[in-house]
């Protein structure tokens, strides 16, 4: 009886054990049958995962997801094999020639998200982010033949203090609206001044329509236009465009006049007028917001989408899509100098890192031809850096502010600088 007890318990054993070893045979069987018949999407997940993991953060093996149209290519070649490009942990930087950079007197304060314009040998550099506790309030001036800062002096009490739209026509600076206060305030002003660089006077023009956050903004053809930008949100892409007839720092017109809208809404571009042409570059759509419920409007990541491209307007108020940069670029509203019929922009932001979705930096110096309008890449900066500002004379290129990467190896931003660099720069 004891020997058929113990054989029956083992008759009993090896039956659940047979059969839990052809569940997972099955499973196994079942898996490798779903997996082979998955979608790539699968594959490529796999493929960065796993390589993120084993490189460390040093080199990242990414699908090549386009072939050379908006289509997406075949994941596998003729060999049945993936191919893949290799992204540096910089993620995205391009090949570009070194040129030397000297650095000179820093400014008088870091600024972040500010605003500049250029009068021959005269650099305005207009109030932003300290940091996102502080904002200034205030210019300063670096005149570039003497190679000194001179005294700042103070903005208007209700002109915002970043996120600003700057235009000037020699000798009068157009700003207008923009974000008063620190962190993600909202809404915006719509208010519109004017400073009269000889005397320093400020002086106020009629509001916008509605209020913007950093719209492109340029003199054009007698009037001053505005268009896109963030609406009062700060989050939301605006295609509008305004603008108004202007002279001697006065405007001729008591209210805005509705213009052709822009092709995409945004803030954070380069806009410039050369001739009868009108240029906007770069930029985003979406934009940080307050937190809600918070006190102090405490930023509040949203999503963004930063893009490269380029709409010229031209004499008859219609709009022509250009060539795109050689990459997405925005935060380069003051990044622009026109130089022997070309326009160079420095720096700025790209799309995230597509695994860390980090915020990357930009750190080359482009040049659009305005005759072939082909884009070059002309140069590295001394670092990747976002709102920095730019100023051409007698040969140099100046930058000055922003906000600047981690270091050679770390793309993503940290530190609001003062830095004023120069170099030649012959086209």
């Amino acid at each position: 009886m004891a020997r058929n007890h113990i054989s029956k318990q083992i008759s009993t054993k090896s039956t659940i054990l047979l059969l839990f070893v052809s569940v997972l045979v099955g499973g196994a069987l079942i898996f490798d049958y779903l997996w082979s018949s998955s979608s790539s999407s699968s594959v490529v997940y796999t493929s960065i995962h796993y390589n993120w993991i084993r490189e460390n953060n040093d080199l990242v093996t990414l699908p090549n997801f386009f072939n050379g149209t908006d289509k997406i290519a075949d994941f596998k070649d003729e060999n049945g094999k993936i191919p893949v490009r290799l992204l540096s942990g910089t993620f995205a930087d391009l090949a570009a020639p070194d040129i030397e950079w000297e650095e000179m007197t820093p400014a008088p304060v870091p600024r972040l998200d500010g605003a500049s314009i250029q009068i021959n040998e005269l650099f305005y550099v207009f109030s932003g982010y300290r940091n996102l506790d502080h904002v200034h309030s205030h210019v300063d001036v670096y005149n570039i033949t003497s190679k000194k800062w001179g005294e700042s002096f103070a903005t208007p009490q209700e002109m915002a203090n970043s996120h600003l739209g700057t235009a000037c026509d020699g000798r009068y600076i157009y700003v207008v609206s923009g974000q008063k206060g620190p962190q993600c305030r909202t809404p915006p002003v719509s208010e519109t001044f004017v400073l009269d660089t000889r005397t320093r006077n400020w002086a106020s023009l009629p509001p916008l329509p509605e209020p913007r956050y950093a719209p492109a903004t340029q003199i054009w053809r007698g009037r001053l236009h505005v268009m896109g930008g963030g609406k009062e949100n700060r989050h939301t892409p605006s295609t509008d465009h305004w603008s108004i007839a202007v002279k001697n720092g006065k405007a001729l017109e008591k209210t805005w006049r509705i213009e052709v809208p822009i092709p995409r809404g945004g803030p954070h571009r380069a806009c410039v007028a050369v001739g009868d042409r009108l240029y906007v570059i770069g930029g985003q759509e979406g934009d940080f917001m307050p937190k809600p419920g918070s006190p102090i409007f405490k930023c509040s990541r949203r999503h963004e989408v930063v893009y490269g491209d380029v709409y010229m307007l031209d004499d008859k108020m219609k709009w022509h899509t250009l060539a795109p940069m050689p990459k997405p670029d925005s935060h380069i509203e003051s990044s622009w100098v026109v130089v022997n019929n070309s326009i160079v922009i420095a720096g700025g932001t790209t799309e995230k890192n597509p695994v860390t979705k980090r915020m990357i930096l930009v750190g080359e110096l482009f040049r659009f031809d305005l005759q072939s309008k082909k884009w070059h890449v002309i140069g590295k900066l001394p670092y990747r850096v976002k709102t920095t500002q730019a100023a051409y004379w007698d040969g140099w290129l100046y930058i000055t502010s922003g906000q600047r990467d981690k270091g050679p190896d770390n793309p993503q931003p940290r530190k609001v600088v003062a830095d004023l660099w120069r170099t030649k720069l012959s086209l």
